[in-house]
């Protein structure tokens, strides 16, 4: 008997029918106790044709307000009230938003300070592998500091900032586009 290969399929929407349960979903990423200022990121995901991606899976992973990571040995001082994860399925408009704090700056190469920014990994129907991104949030006067942000075409940079609500305090806007003339920075990581 000769054995064929089976052909290679793109991950399908399955995957976050198992990991965005409500017992495997995480909206807040930080407890009304972690220091810091408060934000809601409304994240949306859109598709080549600016239509709504609406099984997509959102992970988000950021530092505390004192610009440290969560977890392990490296980092003993970080809030335990800010793990800094959440991970959501996008409903049918391609939303899902996030109650967290506004993360500090980060090291980064050369021991410069990175601007406040939440990394990203984006799942969807028709991807092999999952993308990865960061939100920065506009008109943070460290943004023109940052030396990850520095590596983006000037032209290219507005993809990666959340916008703020004018008429909500303390919540942000931020758009994923998966490919396009609006197509979001993705870093190969």
């Amino acid at each position: 008997m000769d054995l064929l290969p089976t052909p290679s399929q793109t991950v399908g929407p399955f995957f976050h029918l198992g990991l965005t349960t409500d017992a495997r979903s995480i909206a807040c990423m930080a407890s009304s106790k972690a220091k810091g200022e408060r934000v809601w990121l409304c994240c949306r995901v859109f598709d080549s044709e600016g239509l709504p991606v609406n099984d997509a899976m959102i992970e988000l992973w950021q530092a505390d307000a004192d610009g440290r990571y969560h977890g392990g040995n490296e980092n003993p001082g970080a809030d335990p009230e800010c793990p800094g994860f959440g991970r959501l399925a996008a409903d049918d408009e391609g939303r899902c938003e996030f109650e967290t704090i506004k993360p500090g700056r980060v090291p980064g190469p050369d021991d410069v300070r990175q601007a406040p920014h939440i990394d990203v990994a984006i799942f969807a129907r028709g991807l092999l592998k999952q993308l990865f991104t960061r939100i920065y949030f506009a008109n943070d006067p460290a943004n023109a500091e940052d030396p990850v942000l520095a590596l983006v075409p000037e032209i290219r940079r507005h993809t990666l900032m959340a916008q703020q609500d004018p008429s909500r305090p303390g919540h942000w806007h931020f758009e994923l586009h998966l490919q396009g003339e609006q197509e979001t920075v993705f870093f190969d990581v």
